[in-house]
């Protein structure tokens, strides 16, 4: 009983708005049909006339509107997700741009079409829908449900975005996201030359003076100071190496991923050590890829190192067909997540950047596995 009390009713307000939905199609459809048909009709009769442009771009503008109210409509009412194309930018100015916008626009025809369509389906959606709200009480639920899932199919078909404004809209977003993690490297490097190998050599320079000063008065403790300066020489040129391996190891130009992520499991401090297993049939990806799976291999081994407590790891590189396939797994606690700002996402966001995948699996108590898919080339890059 308790069960059958919790389960949503048939009757609920979803239920409501589908009718409310149904029953409005009719009044906006024949709106829409004669606001559409009356202007494209006379906008195309006058075509020839400096009249009838303009007027076929001003129907076609209108229909643009009646089909913004479907999709505030069907994510009201229908539960659909379909989302807002990109606003329609003229390339030129003017008026005669805004007119040439409209009437190369795939988004306005398609608005037209569906106010036309709207008319004939809204006045079966609105008889049907009235019919049973007298007299087929019963069955109004599931009558409903399928009238709703017809109208989200006419609504997304029609006047939704498409794929291409989508994946237009994606592609910004994944450059956005790009350029804001070169920017934090960006920053990270400076930062780094700054505070390290810079304020080192500035140290280094100012005792190499004091030595220049000293050699004539105290010889012995000039060579302790050019000593001392030779050690912190060393120890810059270290900093320099570490910070341009951070940027791209030259092991990773030169020789390519398997030696490249070598030298990264090399260095790692896991106590039982990295198994890595590269086999990419003699290939290589291009240089965008490869960068990229370098440094998420890196970055998730050193993730591992710090913070997992795993005692070992392993990573596994392979080509199929045209990807490139990554699988890191370290016997660490588990508990991994891709939590907006962090380091999981940063990667994710450069693995998406170029339509690649990243996948996270790390339940409590481990072990983390980490699956990455990229393409074996982006369209700028070298054949593999």
């Amino acid at each position: 009983m308790e069960d059958e009390a919790k389960r949503p009713s048939l009757y609920g307000a979803r239920l409501w708005r589908q009718v409310r939905h149904e029953l409005l199609n009719f009044p906006i459809g024949l709106v829409g049909f004669v606001v559409t048909v009356v202007l494209v009709s006379v906008g195309l009769g006058l075509a020839v006339t400096v009249l009838g442009l303009p007027l076929l771009a001003f129907g076609l503008s209108s229909a643009r509107q009646f089909g913004r109210l479907a999709r505030a409509r069907a994510r009201a009412d229908l539960g659909s997700s379909v989302g807002e194309p990109p606003p329609l930018t003229p390339r030129r100015a003017g008026p005669a741009g805004r007119v040439v916008a409209v009437l190369s626009d795939g988004l306005s025809w398609r608005s037209a079409l569906y106010c036309v369509v709207l008319l004939p389906w809204g006045v079966v959606s609105f008889a049907l829908t009235l019919v049973l709200l007298i007299v087929g009480w019963p069955a109004l639920p599931w009558a409903m449900r399928a009238l709703a899932a017809a109208d989200r199919v006419l609504v997304e078909g029609l006047v939704g975005p498409g794929a291409l404004a989508e994946r237009v809209r994606e592609l910004e977003d994944d450059r956005g996201a790009v350029v804001d993690t070169a920017a934090a490297d960006l920053r990270r490097i400076e930062r780094d030359l700054h505070d390290g190998a810079q304020a080192r050599l500035v140290a280094l320079a100012m005792d190499l003076g004091l030595a220049k000063e000293k050699l004539t008065e105290d010889p012995a403790a000039a060579a302790q100071m050019v000593d001392a300066a030779h050690g912190e020489v060393k120890l810059a040129l270290q900093e320099l190496r570490d910070l341009a391996r951070g940027i791209h190891p030259a092991v990773l130009t030169d020789r390519g991923l398997d030696a490249a992520l070598s030298s990264v499991a090399a260095r790692c401090t896991l106590p039982g050590g990295v198994r890595v297993r590269v086999e990419l049939g003699g290939g290589r990806p291009d240089s965008a890829v490869e960068g990229i799976a370098y440094f998420t291999v890196s970055e998730l081994l050193t993730n591992a190192s710090k913070h997992s407590g795993a005692r070992s790891a392993s990573v596994d590189v392979w080509r199929q067909d045209d990807r490139l396939m990554l699988a890191v797994e370290d016997d660490g606690r588990g508990g991994a997540r891709v939590r907006p700002g962090g380091g999981l996402a940063g990667l994710a966001e450069r693995a998406e950047a170029v339509d690649g995948v990243f996948v996270v699996d790390s339940p409590a108590g481990g072990p983390t596995s980490v699956a990455v898919e990229l393409p074996w080339r982006t369209r700028a890059g070298r054949p593999g």
